[in-house]
């Protein structure tokens, strides 16, 4: 199913790009190795460095990153394993104003579609867990004039406020599970004869599945603006 995902995906991305709206998104971790997370001043030249970048990731010490995630997944595979991960993603651009402020939230509308992504076992919109961590006055994100423009000193909440977008860049991160097929002998029941057994999956399965989520992720994600924005 992700090759049509990405196909139409690639259609809706270019049909938004005309329209000044752009996503990005980039491997937040693998296993408990950790990348930055995208900042509110993130500039295009730095998103657009990212786009083209062979492994996605923000961090400064990105070759040291790359490293450690590779090492990861190597590891592994010679053990007959999987590891997940977690891709963070960013779209700019979304005017204030889209969503509903109840059923249909545009967190709920996005997130049905993310669930239909093989893998993903989570979405959470803004700072991850993190912002359960905050006082009240640390999580709203305040407003300000710029110019004539409205933006927020931050974006805690991922540029998404009671369903409705602010203006701000929509920011989520999905977690994604390790590889369900694994070498690795597990443990299993056989169904035609009520018995426990053991189970070994052959053949070829990628060791993290997270490495090729971005493109996936980017796709669904235009698929979804493109369902509530009118170009």
């Amino acid at each position: 199913m992700t090759a049509p995902i990405v196909f139409a995906g690639a259609i809706c991305k270019q049909i938004l790009a005309d329209k000044g709206i752009h996503i990005y998104s980039h491997v937040l971790s693998i296993k408990d190795v950790k990348d930055d997370h995208f900042s509110v001043d993130i500039t295009d030249e730095q998103l657009e460095e990212l786009a083209n970048k062979e492994f996605s990731v923000l961090s400064d010490e990105k070759f040291e990153k790359m490293r450690k995630m590779r090492e990861l997944i190597l590891e592994a595979r010679k053990n007959r394993n999987s590891v997940g991960g977690k891709i963070e993603c960013m779209i700019k651009g979304v005017p204030a104003g889209i969503g509903s402020p109840f059923f249909d939230s545009l967190e709920s509308r996005m997130s049905t579609l993310f669930f239909s992504i093989p893998a993903v076992k989570s979405v959470s919109f803004g700072d991850l867990d993190d912002i359960t961590q905050y006082y009240g006055s640390e999580a709203n994100d305040a407003y300000y004039y710029d110019g004539e423009i409205v933006k927020t000193k931050t974006n805690h909440n991922g540029g998404i406020i009671g369903g409705i977008t602010n203006g701000m860049p929509i920011l989520f991160t999905l977690g994604i599970k390790p590889t369900s097929s694994i070498a690795l002998e597990q443990d299993t029941i056989n169904v035609a004869t009520h018995e426990n057994t053991k189970l070994a999956i052959v053949g070829r399965h990628d060791p993290c599945i997270a490495m090729r989520a971005p493109s996936v992720v980017e796709a669904m994600a235009a698929i979804a603006i493109m369902d509530e924005v009118n170009v």
